[in-house]
């Protein structure tokens, strides 16, 4: 079940199904989890057999719903599509849907190449299209609800994320549309922006050991998220109590996108702010 305590009642979901990309893994696998630990059936889509496969049988042993695992890949809307029709051959319906896949690496972009760029563009921003576009009729049967996991780094310019900057641009930007367009067919598109989160392949990968101290400084709440942080929100956004909120963006990042640029490791802020640093404003 979920790692921590749910504010959520254990059935809200039942009876319903979700369909996640990137879900074998990471943030999507933790919003797979606490959607069945509340009562969905889940598909998990994602390129590696094994891996997703083994992912779907943790799933279900852990949360005792049913979970089924489909490789493919999301820049192929026919392996997408597929997919679909197994999910719905399987448990009837889809009810929420989660636009997960992606891929990032850092580089300047002096050494960025084409192709490298355009992969990016393809996984994350064509590759939600894909998923949206597999999907949506299904949702407009169940009246259901998209949720695309972005970032907040295209907030600011951010450096050596050119590439991941303007494919989650675009994958927002896209979200919001189909808010929009689908809205009176009773469909819900939200996106979640997660920023640092703990235990991740991106921030274990990405964040040096050594600078994972000043970082935590600069964030208003002191501390990286959790991936069950990232899930209580997509728990939120699917659930009943969010029926009226669509074509909107959940930051869930403890602030740190307000300071990330402008303080991050000055020691100026967060010491100022805290407990006995009134010293602190000396500096400014």
């Amino acid at each position: 079940m979920s790692s921590t305590v749910s504010v959520f009642k254990p059935d809200v979901f039942a009876g319903k199904v979700a369909f996640v990309t990137g879900g074998g893994s990471g943030i999507c696998y933790g919003i797979v989890k606490q959607l069945m630990a509340h009562g969905c059936n889940a598909a998990i889509f994602g390129r590696r057999q094994k891996n997703i496969e083994d992912a779907a049988a943790a799933l279900s042993k852990d949360t005792g719903k049913k979970c089924i695992g489909i490789s493919g890949d999301v820049r192929k809307l026919d392996t997408l599509q597929e997919a679909i029709k197994r999910t719905v051959a399987e448990f009837g319906r889809i009810d929420f849907v989660v636009a997960g896949a992606a891929g990032n690496f850092l580089s300047p972009l002096a050494g960025l190449s084409a192709n490298a760029f355009k992969t990016v563009l393809e996984i994350d921003t064509l590759g939600t299209y894909h998923t949206f576009k597999a999907t949506i009729d299904e949702l407009c049967k169940t009246k259901g609800s998209i949720l695309a996991i972005s970032a907040t780094l295209h907030y600011t310019a951010t450096p050596l994320q050119a590439h991941v900057s303007a494919a989650k641009a675009g994958v927002d930007a896209l979200i919001k549309v189909i808010g929009v367009e689908y809205g009176p067919r009773g469909v819900r598109a939200n996106i979640i922006a997660p920023g640092p989160i703990a235990g991740t392949e991106g921030m274990d990968r990405l964040m040096p050991k050594e600078l994972v101290a000043e970082h935590t400084r600069a964030i208003p709440l002191q501390t990286y998220g959790s991936i069950d942080d990232i899930a209580q929100a997509a728990t939120f956004l699917f659930s009943p109590g969010a029926k009226y909120i669509t074509a909107t963006t959940l930051v869930v990042d403890g602030g740190s996108w307000h300071t990330s640029q402008s303080v991050g490791g000055s020691g100026v802020y967060p010491d100022a702010f805290l407990p006995g640093g009134e010293k602190a404003f000396s500096k400014l």
